[in-house]
């Protein structure tokens, strides 16, 4: 069961790995962490990094549109009508339409507001926005998403920036099973082993931010999350062994001497 890549709106990745390009000491830093994850896709806080002011360090100075599939959200957004503004600058300074949706309830735990999120989904998908959508883990939601026209399911793994890793693998998978998009955990991976738990799930890829750019030696937890999406994939494709209560022993026990 070779895995045939990531397909997102007809694009098509070898990566399952998105990661953002907030939180780094420098746009360099950023830069050296995205080649060390191999990744394709970024994720860009349109009204957070300099796009446009060419008297001010510029994010596609250090990583290039042309390398990097840029993918626009909505961080910061509370209302569905700023997510759609949002946007709609971002398609207007780029060209992007294909974008990240997330339309947060509160400071204190960004949770998504779901009820604001469809409507600015439904609305934007009208407009022509190819949208993948930052939600929580409910599969209800989630479905109803999909049938609005998203082109990726995106449940948190916890809240945004936490690092609490998967904290509810049971409607993580729920979401996958009935999904006909791919479906990617983003935000609360911490480290590796959270990444691999993701995609033994059965999810599509992982983005993540904080995870990286705060981590000791973010270049070198960059590498450690490609490593770790490899893995999770491969083992969920390889199928794993089932659970047993008691011990079977590795070597048959007939023909003992």
């Amino acid at each position: 069961m070779a895995d045939q890549g990531l397909e997102i709106a007809g694009r098509k990745f070898s990566s399952r790995l998105i990661i953002g390009t907030g939180k780094y000491k420098t746009y360099a830093e950023n830069a050296q962490a995205a080649e060390a994850a191999g990744v394709e896709m970024i994720t860009v806080a349109v009204r957070r990094v300099n796009l446009t002011d060419r008297d001010k360090p510029m994010l596609v100075d250090y990583l290039d549109p042309e390398k990097y599939v840029y993918l626009p959200n909505t961080a910061g957004c509370f209302t569905a009508e700023d997510a759609i503004r949002t946007l709609r600058l971002a398609r207007e300074a780029g060209g992007w339409d294909l974008v990240k949706l997330e339309v947060l309830s509160d400071q204190k735990t960004l949770y998504p507001e779901m009820e604001e999120t469809l409507r600015a989904a439904k609305l934007l998908i009208e407009e022509g926005f190819q949208v993948m959508v930052y939600c929580s883990d409910d599969p209800v939601y989630a479905r109803k998403l999909e049938d609005a026209g998203c082109c990726a399911i995106m449940p948190l793994g916890s809240l945004i920036g936490s690092g609490l890793g998967i904290i509810n693998p049971v409607n993580i998978r729920l979401i996958v099973e009935q999904s006909n998009v791919p479906v990617i955990v983003d935000a609360g991976v911490g480290v590796a082993s959270d990444a691999a738990i993701a995609m033994e799930l059965g999810c599509d890829g992982v983005l993540m931010n904080t995870a990286i750019a705060e981590a000791k030696d973010p270049i070198m937890m960059a590498s450690a999350m490609k490593h770790a999406v490899i893995a999770g994939r491969q083992s969920y494709l390889a199928g794993r062994m089932p659970k047993k209560r008691y011990a079977d022993p590795s070597s048959p026990l007939a023909g003992l001497i």
